[in-house]
């Protein structure tokens, strides 16, 4: 326990010192003496820049040298996780969930989130993430999505999306700055799509996982109005 709550108080430490251009100066042997693992884009060939537990890619278990393709299914187990990337995007998948991939080339189009919880950043183009109560039309954002057969959890971070409740002509867009419109979207009821609080997600997750594909979240991290690091 104590070792891990070390690892994870480096990593952000390490994430906001990357924000901030505090580190630039120092040589990559530096960074990783005072703080370990540093957060950077991932070389060609490779695509998983984490994997804690067990996962399994096209029914096969996956290892931290396996590459993902935009046509892969990638599923983990309990007390697992894994972050990796594909092209322009990236991912945090948590425990227990399921992620089914369609693209061509080194481009994702359409995720299909079977079950569990992803953070999700992606380059510019057009995608489309499918939920078991909905869909969300996603243009170059932030998102994170939770998965349950009858309520769905969908927060734009940052961003575009196009909000679509399954088997409806319900569909709301959602223009967010910095987690401004978190929605439930339900299988039933009049309102399919409503208001959601924020959870089970951090900025300096998004902050890691942008790194693994040369980017930062067009949020100001140290910004007093967002507060200090914490979950939502």
């Amino acid at each position: 326990m104590a070792g891990n709550r070390s690892g994870e108080n480096r990593r952000r430490t390490l994430i906001r010192a990357l924000a901030s251009g505090l580190l630039a100066a120092a040589s990559p042997a530096v960074r990783a003496q005072i703080l370990g693992k540093v957060p950077r884009e991932l070389p060609h060939g490779q695509s998983i820049y984490e994997l804690r537990g067990q996962a399994r890619l096209n029914g096969h278990t996956a290892t931290p040298q396996s590459v993902i393709s935009p046509k892969d299914t990638i599923s983990t187990g309990a007390s697992s996780q894994i972050i990796f990337a594909v092209g322009k995007d990236a991912f945090l998948m948590r425990e227990n969930s399921t992620l089914m991939l369609s693209g061509s080339d080194l481009a994702v189009h359409t995720l299909r989130l079977v079950t569990g919880a992803l953070l999700s950043v992606f380059g510019k183009s057009e995608h489309e993430l499918i939920l078991p109560t909905g869909s969300i039309g996603i243009r170059g954002t932030g998102v994170y999505a939770e998965a349950q057969p009858e309520r769905s959890y969908v927060c734009a971070c940052y961003g575009i999306i196009d909000i679509s409740a399954a088997g409806t002509l319900q569909q709301e867009k959602v223009e967010s700055r910095h987690h401004d419109a978190p929605r439930y979207i339900v299988r039933t009821g009049t309102d399919r799509i409503i208001p959601a609080p924020l959870i089970n997600h951090t900025d300096e997750e998004l902050m890691l996982i942008e790194a693994l594909v040369g980017r930062t979240p067009p949020f100001a991290l140290f910004d007093d109005t967002y507060g200090r690091s914490r979950r939502y």
